[in-house]
């Protein structure tokens, strides 16, 4: 199940929690995040590769690469037992900005972002279907959990790819972690 906690910046205890697609995508909008489902044109396996995978979402990917301006799309793919997770999970924990959109789209699995708007944070739950766009500048966090498992799309206006400036906030430090905020929605 998605799902949009809304907090005051200095009380990760004090949310307001949205689990409706319409209203995750109000929300969301008012902070100009874009936030849509997408559908495969073609039912995909565990062991479809990057080629196979951006295919099934070509014509979306392509939508997407006429709006913005996007030079390049891939897939990243991480499970309980990939050797670098835990260096993944640090790399991404730490409050930080970008000057290219962050966009996402989780094939399977899910993660949880938090965005770091005025003095609110917005800690959205992507899972399967949920395709988020961070606009350049806006200040946020990620986290995959200790046991990550998601399979995602990425799509970048730079060949540069991912790159963060951190802010050096520990923000990030304060707020549930995505193993706190998924056993928080049972």
């Amino acid at each position: 199940m998605s799902a949009l906690t809304i907090y005051p910046d200095d009380q990760p205890e004090q949310g307001v929690r949205y689990t409706g697609f319409s209203e995750i995508e109000r929300e969301l909008a008012a902070i100009n995040v874009k936030f849509e489902r997408w559908s495969a044109n073609r039912e995909l396996t565990a062991e479809d590769g990057q080629e196979t995978i951006l295919a099934a979402y070509r014509e979306s990917i392509d939508k997407l690469k006429q709006l913005y301006g996007f030079q390049s799309a891939d897939v990243i793919n991480l499970s309980p037992d990939h050797p670098q997770k835990t260096e993944f999970r640090q790399k991404f924990l730490a409050e930080h900005i970008h000057d290219d959109f962050e966009v996402r789209f989780f094939i399977d699995g899910s993660g949880l972002f938090y965005l770091h708007v005025g003095d609110k944070v917005y800690a959205a739950l992507c899972e399967k279907g949920d395709l988020i766009s961070v606009p350049a500048g806006t200040t946020h966090w990620f986290d995959m959990g200790e046991n990550p498992s998601f399979k995602v799309i990425r799509l970048f206006t730079t060949p540069e790819g991912w790159v963060a400036q951190f802010t050096g906030n520990d923000i990030a430090q304060r707020f549930p972690t995505y193993d706190e905020y998924v056993a928080g929605l049972s």
